[in-house]
């Protein structure tokens, strides 16, 4: 299976899959309005600004797993991101990342890329995953990695992109 058959729903409720994103550098996000590392949705907007015209898009996955720190409802958690922190990236619709009921993308993107001594599990908000343009996922980041850390490795992967 690719990823870009992956069904998602957008924040607003409505149904797709990540084939627009083909073409695309992607980091996707499992995020939370009241963690610690909640600020980091400050610069994942700042490589969405610097990168979006380049073929490079930040994915956002609100989770309410991990010391139910996204209590919001949908409609809550979109207007929090955009008035706190200015998103404008896609964010969707909330989902759980680990266990039986973990979402596909997620299942898919911890198969491709395990954690530290090969966990599969997510071990906590904004754990990132790098996706190049042909859909393959390239690396896994810790929730302490600060998303400018990455910029390195997304430069690399959009110059292989084809414009």
């Amino acid at each position: 299976m690719s990823i870009y058959e992956i069904e998602v729903e957008t924040i607003n409720g409505e149904k797709t899959t990540l084939s627009k994103y083909k073409n695309q550098v992607l980091l996707i996000v499992n995020t939370a309005s009241k963690c610690g590392f909640t600020p980091q949705y400050k610069e994942l907007q700042e490589l969405y600004e610097q990168y979006g015209n380049q073929g490079f898009t930040v994915l956002g996955f609100p989770c309410n797993q991990f010391m139910g720190q996204e209590p919001g409802e949908n409609k809550e958690i979109e207007s929090f991101c955009e008035v706190n922190y200015g998103v404008s990236f896609p964010m969707f619709s909330k989902i759980d990342v680990n266990g039986e009921n973990a979402h596909q993308l997620f299942v898919f993107l911890t198969e491709k890329a395990p954690g530290i001594l090969g966990s599969k599990a997510i071990k906590w908000n904004f754990t990132k995953f790098l996706i190049n343009a042909n859909g393959e996922v390239v690396k896994r980041y810790s929730p302490n990695t600060n998303p400018i850390e990455i910029k390195p490795d997304i430069v690399n992967l959009l110059k292989e992109v084809v414009k």
